[in-house]
């Protein structure tokens, strides 16, 4: 990638591949043929054209970056056959194509993390802990471990919500649980960093909990560095030095959103609503 490309950064699609072609058709972003984009994760699910979204960012080709939020996680999970489809989920059509296993292949190849220009893009959060490189190092693991001939046997292994906490010592397996769930599911911590993964709405104050870029004596927030998440519509848009979240909640008919990291511009479209029950 050219180091003078644009770099637009995008918020949770979700399926709603109409809403992302409006966007990437706004002047600013259309104009530009040169630009790069970031994907936040959470391509495919609830929205009704998952195979579409998923096909239209694979023909973006090298111009394109896109993370792996839980969604994708879940995809992976069902086709792998270790995990069983929910009522809400809208990916039939990825599994029913005649290149599924070519989607599911190109899914499970992307990154969980990803830094460029000051910027570090995850799908959900950075432990307060973990500075760039350790982010990276242990999204690495993961990468390593989905893109294995055992691929399936790995993810199995990387369910569940314990341990809540980073230790340099866990074994293999709670190594992956906590790596998946920092940079996939998280939202909320307690005071000492610990993940909480019962709230789900909008932060409020709370002595006992607070959103994971609150946490007192985050290593990040020393290192000049801008974290980009989505995953938490409920908390919506969020524009700060030190973070941004990119959820506008387009499945909920809030609004698709794209960042160009330069700086800070926001582009925005209104989507129609996709999702009638309060579901995360």
């Amino acid at each position: 990638m050219s180091s003078t490309a644009n770099i637009w950064a995008i918020g949770d699609v979700q399926g709603c591949c109409q809403s992302l072609n409006d966007l990437l058709a706004q002047p600013e972003i259309a104009g530009d043929p040169q630009a790069h984009f970031w994907f936040a994760g959470d391509l495919v699910n609830r929205g009704p054209d998952s195979l579409a979204t998923l096909n239209r960012v694979i023909a973006l080709g090298e111009r394109c970056t896109a993370i792996l939020g839980n969604h994708d996680l879940h995809l992976l999970g069902v086709a792998a056959g270790i995990k069983k489809p929910g009522k809400s989920d809208t990916f039939t059509d990825i599994l029913n194509a005649p290149n599924a296993d070519e989607l599911i292949d190109w899914l499970r190849y992307r990154p969980l993390a990803h830094y460029a220009q000051g910027h570090l893009m995850v799908h959900a959060g950075v432990l307060p802990k973990w500075d760039v490189d350790k982010t990276l190092s242990l999204a690495a693991e993961i990468e390593t471990a989905l893109r294995s001939p055992n691929w399936k046997t790995n993810l199995k292994k990387m369910y569940g919500n314990d341990p809540a906490h980073w230790s340099d010592d866990f074994s293999r397996n709670k190594r992956f649980r906590v790596i998946i769930n920092a940079l996939t599911r998280m939202r909320m911590c307690n005071v000492h960093g610990h993940m909480d993964f019962t709230y789900k709405h909008a932060p409020v104050a709370d002595e006992r909990l607070m959103p994971w870029f609150d946490v007192p004596g985050r290593v990040i927030l020393n290192d000049d560095v801008t974290i980009i998440f989505g995953h938490w519509s409920t908390l919506g848009l969020l524009v700060r030095p030190d973070a941004v979240c990119l959820d506008t909640g387009c499945i909920w008919g809030g609004q698709l959103t794209a960042m160009r990291l330069r700086d800070h511009k926001l582009v925005q479209v209104n989507c129609e609503q996709q999702q009638k029950p309060f579901e995360l």
